[in-house]
């Protein structure tokens, strides 16, 4: 079952590619997305890669964490699962109006 890391710390101009060829080094890499400012387009300086299995997620989480890619110690953990936004509870105050 493939396992997605959060890679963080990257240098902005990192690449999918070159991410993908350096995560290589410790087993099958299915998909990396660098993510990207909407807006700008620029990098945010983190990323995703998907491992092929749970062993060789482990295998780049300890090969990688706290390693040199680029100039910088990158930070390499299991990725969390995506929060749901959270839309109940609660009035949003009003402020006061003056008179």
């Amino acid at each position: 079952m493939a396992t997605k890391l959060y890679v963080g710390n990257l240098d902005y101009g990192t690449t999918s590619d070159q991410l993908g060829q350096h995560f290589a080094q410790a087993g099958k890499v299915v998909e990396v997305n660098v993510i990207s400012d909407r807006y700008t387009g620029r990098s945010k300086g983190f990323a995703f890669v998907e491992m092929a299995s749970e062993k060789e997620a482990a295998k780049a989480i300890e090969m990688f964490n706290e390693k040199d890619f680029g100039g910088r110690s990158i930070v390499v953990n299991e990725a969390r699962p995506k929060r749901e936004p959270s839309f109940g509870g609660g009035a949003g105050g009003g402020g006061g109006r003056g008179r």
